[in-house]
């Protein structure tokens, strides 16, 4: 989902039709680098997440539900953009 929401977005700014709202990432948006700042960053999530498992399972599951779903809402955002052309 993380990466998805990274192809969109460079998509959709490539086109004109949104613009990156984390100021952290405004520098690289609708460069390559940001997908590729994407799959380090959850290479790095998903390696903290493996090791938060070994010792409490349940908070990994929790945390890694929330995320997902909060990246699942983030990429229906933005296909809907992309679809219908709406700018941000």
């Amino acid at each position: 989902m993380v990466v998805a929401d990274g192809a969109l977005t460079n998509l959709l700014i490539r086109n004109g039709i949104a613009r990156e709202a984390n100021p952290l990432l405004v520098d690289i948006a609708g460069e390559h680098a940001l997908i590729i700042l994407k799959v380090v960053g959850v290479l790095l999530c998903v390696l903290i997440l493996w090791d938060i498992s070994r010792r409490n399972p349940l908070l990994a599951f929790w945390t890694s539900s929330v995320f997902l779903l909060v990246y699942v809402c983030i990429v229906i955002w933005n296909l809907r953009l992309l679809l219908l052309g709406i700018q941000a």
